[in-house]
């Protein structure tokens, strides 16, 4: 069994130089994908389930498929909450077997998201798993603008809390579909000259990767969540599967044939953050 807490991956990869992908699922077939693209890839996966998961799949559940992946799998694999909102939806996932918990209070006042984040920490640590907060906000394309992330609020954040990740905003947007931007460098390296605390780019898949395989290298970024870029290549693939039989109907079949090109889509995002 190779069940991970994110301090698990997220220790290793800090000290030597690469970063560890946070990858939305949505379903089973993704989220086998994405291990198996891991296991011949040879690296650690974090399987995520964020609201959109969640919203048609009860945590119970998830925390079942996430620990049976995990109990298969030659790498190490976290399950993952991502952008829990309460204390209550939080305590959920632990008891469903999560190992690693993402309190979001990013919208919140500063010491509203302290205060709140430190009691979720506190109550992972106990149970001997993980947690991860986000101070700053990060935005959605073409929705809710993101507030940047302070450098001395974050240090105050990282101390107070004792997360083991923390998601900062530094000109990464959720639910980009291209990799036009790029991430302020400049804001990382002040942030990064006041905590140590590893760090986290939500809305990854807006990154372009020569810059997540640099930032993994030289920074104290050790995670990158990536969801579009993934949703993407599996449309795409499902869309092709449908697409060439117009009489085809069994969803096994036609789900099957999203595997390879999902795989193939993964192993790309975990190459660009290998050291």
């Amino acid at each position: 069994m190779t069940l991970a807490t994110l301090s698990d991956v997220l220790i290793p990869a800090k000290a030597e130089g690469y970063a560890v992908a946070g990858l939305v699922c949505l379903g089973w077939e993704d989220m086998r994908a994405y291990v198996a693209a891991a296991e011949v890839e040879g690296c650690p996966v974090i399987l995520q389930a964020g609201p959109s998961c969640r919203a048609h799949t009860p945590l119970p559940i998830l925390g079942k498929m996430f620990r049976h992946l995990a109990e298969a799998a030659s790498v190490p694999v976290v399950a993952h909450l991502d952008h829990g909102y309460t204390f209550d939806e939080c305590r959920e996932a632990l008891d469903a077997g999560f190992t690693s918990l993402m309190f979001d209070g990013s919208r919140k006042p500063l010491q509203q998201n302290i205060d709140e984040t430190a009691a979720i920490a506190e109550m992972a640590h106990k149970a001997g798993i993980s947690c991860e907060g986000e101070i700053g906000f990060v935005g959605y394309d073409n929705g809710e603008a993101s507030a940047g992330t302070d450098p001395h609020e974050a240090a105050q954040f990282a101390t107070a809390t004792g997360v083991d990740g923390m998601a900062i905003s530094v000109g990464n947007v959720h639910l980009q579909t291209d990799q036009s931007g790029g991430l302020d460098e400049g804001r990382i390296a002040a942030i990064q000259g006041l905590t140590d605390v590893p760090l986290v780019i939500h809305g990854g898949s807006g990154v372009p990767g020569e810059q997540r395989r640099t930032l993994a290298r030289g920074t104290n970024i050790c995670k990158f969540n990536i969801g579009t870029e993934l949703r993407q290549a599996f449309g795409h693939a499902l869309r092709d599967a449908v697409n060439s039989d117009s009489d085809r109907f069994d969803r096994v079949q036609i789900l099957s044939e999203t595997h390879d090109p999902v795989v193939a889509a993964a192993r790309k995002v975990l190459q660009t953050m290998k050291g």
